[in-house]
């Protein structure tokens, strides 16, 4: 997996108007060729009446698999301009349809490629994005003199605190990334004057924070 990787955590759907025509902007995490076309096959009943879903969607955690499609409008001003948001934003496993009804003015090929990439990012916009990324879960054991410091660490370093139990002694479990778990190691041991036992730095995680919530994942995911 890279260092990290942005995925869509929660999924959104936003639309803009461009001279009376609608493109409604759909986005799904999706993690199969499979499970996006059942999603673009019910966009197309659901929208029924419309008359172009065009859509793209990048899977694998390198983005192995990019598709793209126009679905009858003018070749390049759709599926492409759709999959060029997506690539800028560096996501991965991710599905965005957008879904035309036409408002009788044609817009031509510049008119189409922005509206179409303007309503990509309004579905992106309205979605929750995410960045997964490679860290350590570390359990740290101290007494009640050194949680202070090790309260006073966290704040100021990159982690995110998962519990903190209380008992004859203090055990505070947490997430660091990868590339600071050393140091941040480091700074522990020194401010507690070596007292404090820490546990979990053999073994690499994958883990992600959703408004303030550690979210641990499967390392092969």
């Amino acid at each position: 997996m890279p260092d990290q990787l942005r995925f869509i955590y929660r999924g959104g759907e936003d639309e803009i108007v461009e001279k009376k025509s609608r493109f409604i902007g759909q986005v799904y995490p999706v993690a199969t060729e499979q499970e996006a076309m059942q999603i673009i096959e019910q966009t197309r009943k659901k929208y029924w009446d419309a008359r172009h879903h065009c859509y793209a969607y990048i899977l694998g955690e390198y983005g192995e698999i990019t598709r793209c499609t126009d679905d009858g409008e003018p070749a390049g001003t759709a599926g492409r301009p759709i999959l060029e948001v997506l690539q800028g934003d560096s996501l991965h496993n991710v599905l965005v349809i957008v879904t035309r009804y036409f408002g009788g003015t044609l817009l031509g090929t510049g008119g189409l490629v922005r509206a179409y990439s303007q309503a990509a990012r309004a579905g992106l916009d309205a979605s929750q994005i995410l960045e997964k990324q490679r860290g350590y879960q570390l359990q740290i054991d101290t007494d009640y003199n050194g949680i202070g410091k090790l309260q006073y660490l966290t704040a100021k370093s990159n982690v995110s605190v998962i519990d903190t139990q209380y008992g004859e002694a203090v055990t505070m479990t947490l997430v660091v990334p990868a590339e600071e778990a050393d140091g941040f190691i480091h700074q522990v041991t020194e401010a507690t004057a070596g007292q404090a036992q820490i546990r979990g730095q053999e073994e690499l995680i994958h883990y992600a924070v959703a408004d303030g919530t550690v979210l641990l994942y499967e390392p092969d995911h």
